[in-house]
């Protein structure tokens, strides 16, 4: 017995300000895709520098757990290249995660001033 019926998704999606959900394949190849960018940022001396960091991130159980994971890799990045590299490297992996979350989880379209 399917808990989720595809139109109780939807439905939730909409009300949330997406109105299509995304596939499953389409949300876990999205996913790895992200989680392999992270890492990637990190590189192997941010690896080794911040061994939390590369463990939540290699170990996050979905999109959602990836995008509240940006803020530590901002801190871990920010303390090895500068705040303002960190910042544009973020800003692309903030990127990769149109259309992949609830319209609730989207960044703000302009920072605050």
């Amino acid at each position: 017995m399917r808990w989720f019926k595809p139109n109780l998704r939807g439905s939730i999606y909409g009300l949330l300000g997406n109105p299509v959900a995304p596939t499953e394949s389409t949300l876990e190849s999205g996913t790895e895709d992200i989680r392999e960018a992270m890492l990637g940022l990190l590189g192997e001396s941010g690896t080794k520098r911040f061994p939390h960091v590369t463990r939540r991130v290699r170990y996050a159980n979905d999109i959602q757990a990836l995008w509240y994971l940006r803020g530590d890799l901002m801190a871990a990045l920010a303390a090895t290249q500068g705040e303002s590299a960190a910042r544009e490297k973020i800003q692309r992996i903030t990127n990769m995660f149109h259309g992949l979350l609830p319209g609730s989880l989207s960044s703000r379209p302009s920072p605050l001033m």
